[in-house]
């Protein structure tokens, strides 16, 4: 992870602390704990110290390193920096089944700016066109969930008569407006969606489930969004074993059985296909481009998406 560029609030802690990244760069991962020990000692409230310090120890197979994420918890249990995730991540047994909010808004803020170069040009990002090879529109309304900077958008574009864009950092958001590519776009928090008030003709979320975990709720969500004849398409990363699992990118995968057992539950028939997502660390990175419908049995579909929906 990049390290930390938020200030401590102290000159001397932020010094310190600038000597110890300066030595890591070096391979003194030992020296740079201690000296971020230093600077916790000079600054002891500074939270994103103690996540860097947590993260450095881990990273390095240095003791203390749950002590320190606990105490960046402590702090702010909001976990803006991921510590729960870091922290679950090192025991071998995650335990949160959805990334914190806080942790999420503030990543995407941060790499808001250099998105859409780090995706399409870097990793080969090809999500929303898979997704988009999927469609047939037109579609009168369409709702594109955690539409970051717009890049599903942009193919979304031709297909909706009405396009909308939601996603939780505002940052992407204003990235997105400034490509004039949605009709609306609105900041929302999709782990604390209120019952939908409208209905959408398609609805799509390319890469974003990754950062759910669970997604009963959400499915369910849909399932009372969509129209009798909408289109859910979305990616997720393929897990081969676990339904939902944690891995070391902070970022969840999902089985298939996980995702075709859930989309039944609600009510959906699916087409599930498999696909290169993106490059990571020089790997492909292999999901699962879904593509569901309402089935036939509309009373279960009712029942079903309103129970998930409340859940």
């Amino acid at each position: 992870m990049t390290p930390f560029q938020f200030s401590s609030g102290d000159l001397i802690a932020d010094r310190r602390a600038d000597y110890a990244e300066g030595l890591l760069a070096a391979g003194e991962a030992a020296a740079a704990a201690d000296l971020y020990v230093q600077a916790l000692e000079i600054a002891p409230q500074w939270i994103a110290g103690w996540y860097r310090l947590g993260e450095i120890r881990a990273d390095h197979g240095l003791d203390g390193a749950e002590a320190a994420l606990d105490r960046a918890l402590q702090l702010d249990p909001a976990d803006p920096f991921g510590a729960a995730l870091r922290r679950d991540l090192l025991r071998g047994q995650p335990l949160a089944d959805t990334m914190p909010s806080a942790f999420v808004e503030a990543l995407f803020d941060q790499y808001a700016g250099n998105f859409d170069h780090a995706l399409v040009e870097t990793l080969e990002y090809r999500a929303p066109q898979l997704l988009r090879g999927g469609l047939v529109g037109p579609f009168a309304r369409a709702l594109d969930l955690g539409c970051g900077t717009g890049l599903m958008g942009a193919e979304l574009r031709a297909l909706a008569g009405h396009l909308e864009g939601w996603d939780i950092s505002a940052e992407m958001l204003r990235e997105a407006e400034a490509k004039q590519i949605y009709d609306r776009l609105e900041k929302a928090d999709l782990g604390r969606l209120d019952l939908p008030t409208a209905r959408w003709d398609l609805i799509t979320a390319a890469d974003v489930f990754i950062y759910l975990g669970a997604l009963e709720q959400i499915v369910g969500w849909v399932a009372r969004a969509l129209a009798p004849d909408g289109v859910f398409a979305f990616t997720v990363e393929l897990s081969d074993d676990a339904p939902v699992v944690l891995r070391e990118s902070r970022r969840y995968a999902h089985s298939e059985a996980y995702i075709r057992d859930l989309l039944e539950q609600a009510g959906f028939a699916a087409q599930i296909t498999r696909a290169s997502l993106r490059m990571d660390r020089g790997a492909a990175i292999t999901g699962l481009v879904v593509q569901a419908t309402p089935g036939a049995s509309g009373l279960r579909r009712q029942s079903d998406g309103e129970d998930m929906a409340l859940a």
